[in-house]
């Protein structure tokens, strides 16, 4: 059975950077919100349309699941997880600590 694994911004950043095929960064961020600010080349598809579109993911490739806070992504991580997704990571603190710690240039919003 596989788990959520929980990675902070700067252990995402490194496991990004070290892997040779990038893993999907899934956003599940409302459409406005992903139009302020998100990590690059992530994949979007907001949090209400993942039970329709998660054919767009590979089940057993690495899928970085972020949204503001980690909180919203953490509910999608475990949800794909419960349906046979097998390497799936949640990006604590979303992509507003991913602005303070990694990308200090990234807008961000309340």
């Amino acid at each position: 059975m596989a788990y959520l694994i929980e990675k902070t911004p700067k252990e995402i950043k490194n496991l990004i950077d070290d892997l040779n095929s990038g893993p999907i960064i899934l956003d599940v961020r409302e459409k406005w919100e992903y139009d302020i600010c998100h990590i690059e080349n992530s994949l979007h598809i907001p949090m209400g349309q993942i039970s329709s579109r998660k054919n767009e993911l590979n089940k057993n490739g690495l899928t970085i699941v972020v949204c503001h806070h980690g909180i919203r992504s953490r509910i999608v991580g475990r949800y794909l997880t419960n349906d046979g997704f097998i390497n799936i990571m949640n990006l604590s603190g979303g992509v507003d600590l991913w602005a303070k710690e990694i990308d200090q240039t990234m807008s961000k919003y309340v």
